[in-house]
């Protein structure tokens, strides 16, 4: 079966799969990115819990380092930190839905594609 003797429906299935591991894969990436800053976090904070009360603290500030108090800058980062772990539960949802999509649209083309060639028959060979 050539791509032009696709059936409609199943060319709109495999676009919609097609779609979906799109979709997945950029949650992937945007779960990485999310893990990358909680070890990133998890090292500022391991730092700054090195540092004395009286070490001078430094935060960035866009494209400039402001100095700033210990506890403020360890409040900040602990509140960042929690925020990536709720954005990467949220994805780690989406993602679970999406594999579950994809399974189930998977299910379905797999069907349709049986079906499709059970409706065809053998092919007759002409001499």
């Amino acid at each position: 079966m050539s791509i032009d003797e696709v059936p409609p429906g199943i060319k709109e299935q495999l676009a919609r799969y097609e779609q979906l591991q799109q979709t997945l894969q950029s949650f992937l990436v945007q779960k990485q990115q999310i893990e990358v800053e909680i070890v990133e976090i998890d090292k500022a904070l391991s730092e700054l819990n090195k540092a004395n009360e009286k070490s001078k603290v430094y935060k960035s500030a866009g494209t400039v380092m402001i100095s700033s108090n210990k506890e403020d800058v360890e409040k900040e980062l602990n509140e960042s930190k929690e925020l990536a772990k709720t954005k990467l539960t949220v994805l780690d949802k989406q993602e679970n839905r999406i594999k579950e999509n994809i399974k189930e649209l998977q299910t379905k083309l797999d069907q349709s594609i049986k079906n499709q060639s059970a409706n065809q028959g053998p092919e007759i060979k002409r001499e």
